[in-house]
């Protein structure tokens, strides 16, 4: 059983927070999102995912909240050539991470080259924990 909230048509309210970066939204639009993304996080079964993609390398960072109140968060980072790593973070860091990381540029690396891997753009994503890939 499923349970995440819904809507009245069904539809979980996290279920349109997905972001393609770079993103054309404003600043305020940014941190609007990921505000909604820490508090969904808190309340509900679910995960943040930030997975950039660079040539030759992608890396994915996991946010999933540690605590009910919504203090803490594990961390779970992985990148391809490294693995797994993860630790605790505290709210704030999630949310300055997550702003930072919606609000930045293409690679320069991949502009230089013309090119991203695989030709995707980097994603944020809120989906249930169950789906999130884990070591």
């Amino acid at each position: 059983m499923d349970h995440a909230a819904s809507t009245l048509d069904g539809h979980a309210p996290w279920a349109d927070l997905e972001v393609v970066v770079p993103t054309d939204r404003d600043h305020a639009s940014v941190v609007a999102l990921v505000e909604c993304a820490l508090v969904e996080l808190t309340h509900e079964a679910v995960g943040a995912v930030f997975v950039s993609r660079q040539v030759g390398r992608s890396t994915r960072t996991q946010y999933v909240a540690a605590d009910d109140v919504g203090e803490q968060f594990q961390k779970r980072h992985f990148d391809d050539r490294l693995g797994w790593h993860e630790t605790t973070v505290p709210r704030g860091t999630v949310r300055d991470e997550l702003i930072a990381q919606l609000t930045q540029s293409p690679s320069t690396t991949a502009e230089q080259l013309g090119e991203r891997a695989a030709g995707e753009p980097d994603t944020f994503v809120v989906k249930p924990v169950r789906d999130l890939r884990t070591p």
